[in-house]
Formats: structure tokens, C-alpha cells, sequence
């Protein structure tokens, strides 16, 4: 797939859909309440604000500026900087096969939580229903035992919606589904929201999630949590930037895309707090408990509190659990779709694959294994140990590493800005290389460190030591061996591979500019 031929987003609104779409998932739900109410409430939003500005959209236009400048998905983008450096973009598909083979599987069980929702199925043990009654989980780690058609059919069905989109390509496809499910989201979202609001107890929620810890300012954890969910919640370090920017025309502003993506994102993010604690606040007051007995993330929140919550609504509960359940689905399905494609345009690029057969073979491999593993008793700690381990030295790790070796190897920054200047309504001062060369490296590094330690003391989940060697070190440590032995292989030589990179890149940007 050539640079000339390379498929483009119909419009600049198209490309802020999806990239909003890919940020947009489960995390934000789930993931950033908990966060911020563990971190200082309302005092949270400042170095949130902070690492917002100083890593999490500099980030971003970094991958945007990577990817349109090169036209191409991560692998050929950094072959095109360097050589070696394309082992780094074959780390970043190999993050995304591993993330999507499990992320199907979360959006699955929130489709049938949808249909539970009518009903309330769950009954009132939730937990043991989602763990015993719908999952089967087995006692520990070990041999697939048994297989859940309960979860198949749901996940099978997430596939081939996702593979359908993805054929139909980047404007039919991709474009068009954000189009339709990003205000979709936000409408259902704002619904439920409103809803939550006018719940007996949601101020309580509300106080415990916005009043602030101005101590929690001067905690260095508190801003390593902030630095933390700017890096995991928008899509950076996947490569999925790089490729969805490699769509773009050429006369595009990346800068004001960025900062459009990310604003975006992290007002979501503040909606689902809101919702999220309002919702909290009412059962903490229907329960007569102290809000932090009932304040969790993940997936106890979603699919047993909720549930819980659902239970004692006195007016319309099944419109509040289908609200809540289908914007799961929503916001999971953007970004499952974003994930994927970096793997099919990285196959594509590489070996010349037209979109069908690419989606066919590659989208088909990652939907088998997702079917073949995750819908088993053993699933839940599969998902568990690879979603950990993958998130922490994979996407963090990557990041990391991406930042150091354009930074300070091949100091690629001053070009980079350069190409950056050429469309931008934001003009890029040294703000930007000092944030990506200093600040971000030095956030993640200690995140990496902080991490290790922890890893080191204790085992995670106190899941035996062979599990977490195969099924998250093995994982982890896996996808940089593949990417590293890929990387290797004597491709044959397609157009725009050429080690001359400069002059391609040169020529592809004198004639963006004579449009």
C-alpha cells in the first residue's frame, strides 16, 4: 500500500471522531472515578490538568506527527525514521493483538448484562452470580476445564461486527461507525447521567468525588496516579495515533486535533465521575454505609456494584442498567475496532495485503483466539494477568522507550516539529520538546520503577508464580521477542520502504503542499 494510495478519513470531523472513539473506553467509565477519588477528589483535577497538558497531548501529537508525516501504520513509520527502530512499532501491534483478543471478551459480557438488566437476572448475590452462575470462573489457575456458550455467542457476534467495519475501510468503516456511536454514547451517557442525578444520596456521591484533598497536591503517589491515567486512558503508546494520523490529508492540524482529542476525552471522563459517584452516593445512602465501602473500579464495579445498584432503583431500574450496560458497549466497541486496525494496517503495509483479505486473515487469527481462550473457566485469569502485566511493560514501557529513542537517539524532535509547523494552528514552542525529552521520560521511568518494586515484593493477586510467568511475564516479555525477531525478517522491497526516508517523506510533503 503505497504512500499515493494510502486511504484518507472523508473528513478532519471523521478523523476526531475515531481518535475520540479509540480514547473513549471502558477505562473512563471505570476506571478514572475511582481514581480521582482515591487521589484527592477535586484536588485530583489539578495535577490531572497538569499532566494533561505537560505529557498526555504532547504524546498525542507526537504519534499524529509520526504517523502523517510517514503515512504509514507504527512498524513502516519507524522503519522510516530508522532502521532498528522498526521493532518498536512490531511492539506496539503485538500490545494491541494481545489487548484486543481480551477486550472483546469484557464487551461481550456487558452485551448479555444488557439483556441481565431487563430482568435484574443476577438476582441479589451479584458476585457470586457473575463469577459462579455466568463466567463458571474455576477455583485457580490452570487447564482449560470447560467451555461458556453463555459468553461465545455475545463475543462471537462483538467479531463480527468488528470485522465488518474494519472491511468496509477507513471512510465506509471506521469513519462512519464513530460517527454513529460516539454520539450515540454521549447521548445515552448524558441520559444516564441525569438520571443518576436525581437519585436519593447522589449528592453524597458528588461530595465524596469533587471535594478536595489539597494535601494530596504535595504527594508524589497523587501525581504518579494523575501521569498514570493521562497515559492509559488516551490511546497512546498502542500506535493506534500513528495510524489512525496516517489516514489524514495532508493539510491537516495536528496540534488543534490533539488538543480537541484530548479535551474531548477527559470531559468524558469527568461525566463518568459524575455519573459514577451520584450512582455510588445512592446506594452508600440506600445501604446506610460510608461511600468507601462502596467506591471500586474495574470489573467489580461494573458488573457486580452496578448490578447491585440496579437492584434497589425504585423507578425504571432495567432503563438505568440498559443505559449503563449499552454505553459499555458503545465506548468498548470504538475503541476495540481502533485497536485492531493497527494490526491489519501493519500487516498491510508490510506485505502488500488488499483491506479484505488483511481483515479476513488477520482480524479472523485475533477473533479465533479471543473465541478459543477467553470464553473458558479460565478466562477471568487470563484476562486478569495479561491486562496487567500487558498495560504496566507493555503500553507504559512502550511509551517510554518510543519517547527516548526519538528524543535522544535519533533526535528526531526538530523534524518532526518542523512538519508539525507546516498546518498548525497551535504553534509548537520548545514547551513540546521539553515535555517529551524531559518530563514524560521521567514520569514514566518512575512509574516503571514504582511498579517493579511492587511486582517484585509480592506476587499480583497472589496468583501462583508459573501462572504470572506464562501468562504475564511470558506475555509481556513475548510481544517484545516477536517484535524484535519480525523487525528481522528480509521483507521485500515495496515503494515508500525505501532506507531514504527523508527523500520520500520530502517528496510526499511538497506535494501536500501543492494542493
Amino acid at each position: 500500500m503505497s504512500q499515493q494510495n494510502r486511504e484518507q478519513w472523508g473528513t478532519r470531523a471523521g478523523f476526531l471522531l475515531a481518535a475520540i472513539g479509540s480514547a473513549v473506553g471502558l477505562g473512563n467509565i471505570w476506571r478514572f472515578p475511582y481514581v480521582a477519588y482515591e487521589n484527592g477528589g477535586g484536588a485530583f483535577l489539578v495535577p490531572y490538568l497538569v499532566a494533561l497538558l505537560t505529557a498526555g497531548i504532547p504524546l498525542l501529537i507526537l504519534e499524529y506527527a509520526v504517523g502523517h508525516r510517514y503515512r504509514a501504520s507504527p512498524p513502516a513509520a519507524f522503519r522510516r525514521l530508522a532502521r532498528p527502530a522498526e521493532a518498536l512499532g512490531w511492539w506496539q501491534v503485538g500490545i494491541c493483538f494481545v489487548i484486543s483478543v481480551y477486550y472483546a471478551v469484557i464487551v461481550a459480557w456487558a452485551v448479555r448484562y444488557a439483556g441481565f438488566s431487563v430482568t435484574q437476572a443476577w438476582g441479589e448475590d451479584t458476585e457470586a452470580f457473575l463469577f459462579g452462575d455466568f463466567l463458571g470462573v474455576a477455583e485457580a489457575p490452570g487447564a482449560i476445564t470447560s467451555y461458556n456458550p453463555g459468553v461465545l455467542v455475545p463475543l462471537v457476534l462483538i467479531w463480527i461486527v468488528v470485522l465488518v467495519v474494519l472491511a468496509l475501510g477507513v471512510r465506509r468503516g471506521i469513519e462512519w461507525a464513530n460517527r454513529i456511536f460516539i454520539p450515540l454514547l454521549a447521548v445515552l451517557f448524558l441520559v444516564l447521567v441525569v438520571q443518576a442525578l436525581f437519585l436519593d444520596g447522589a449528592e453524597i456521591g458528588l461530595d465524596a468525588f469533587f471535594a478536595p484533598d489539597w494535601s494530596a497536591i504535595t504527594d508524589g503517589s497523587v501525581w504518579v496516579a494523575a501521569y498514570g491515567q493521562i497515559f492509559f486512558t488516551l490511546s497512546v503508546g498502542f500506535g493506534i495515533m500513528i495510524t489512525y494520523a496516517s489516514y489524514l490529508r495532508r493539510k491537516s492540524d495536528l496540534p488543534g486535533s490533539a488538543l480537541v482529542a484530548g479535551f474531548a476525552n477527559s470531559s468524558f471522563e469527568l461525566l463518568a465521575g459524575i455519573g459514577v459517584f451520584a450512582t455510588l452516593g445512592f446506594m452508600a445512602a440506600s445501604a446506610n454505609v460510608p461511600i468507601e465501602e462502596v467506591a471500586t473500579s474495574g470489573l467489580g464495579l461494573a458488573f457486580v456494584v452496578f448490578p447491585q445498584i440496579i437492584n434497589t432503583i425504585p423507578i425504571a431500574p432495567a432503563l438505568f442498567g440498559l443505559l449503563f450496560f449499552v454505553s459499555l458497549v458503545v465506548a468498548g466497541m470504538t475503541s476495540l475496532i481502533s485497536i485492531v486496525e493497527v494490526v491489519v494496517s501493519s500487516v498491510r503495509d508490510r506485505t502488500g495485503m488488499g483491506r479484505l483479505p488483511a481483515v479476513l486473515v488477520v482480524g479472523g487469527l485475533i477473533a479465533v483466539v479471543s473465541i478459543a481462550v477467553f470464553p473458558t473457566d479460565q478466562g477471568l485469569y487470563l484476562l486478569d494477568a495479561s491486562d496487567h502485566f500487558i498495560n504496566q511493560y507493555g503500553i507504559a514501557l512502550a511509551a517510554l522507550v518510543i519517547v527516548i529513542v526519538l528524543a535522544w537517539l535519533l533526535r528526531s524532535m526538530p523534524s518532526l516539529r518542523g512538519h508539525l509547523a507546516t498546518y498548525s494552528s497551535v504553534p509548537l514552542r520548545v514547551w513540546w520538546a521539553v515535555t517529551l525529552g524531559v518530563v514524560t521520560p521521567i514520569v514514566l521511568g518512575w512509574m516503571m520503577w514504582d511498579s517493579l518494586s511492587t511486582e517484585f515484593a509480592q506476587n499480583y493477586e497472589d496468583y501462583p508464580t508459573w501462572f504470572l510467568n506464562s501468562a504475564g511475564w511470558g506475555v509481556a516479555i513475548g510481544v517484545i521477542v516477536i517484535a524484535v525477531l519480525i523487525s528481522l525478517i528480509p521483507w521485500k522491497r515495496r515503494a515508500g520502504d525505501d532506507d531514504d526516508s527523508n527523500a520520500t517523506v520530502a517528496a510526499a510533503d511538497d506535494s501536500g503542499r501543492g494542493q
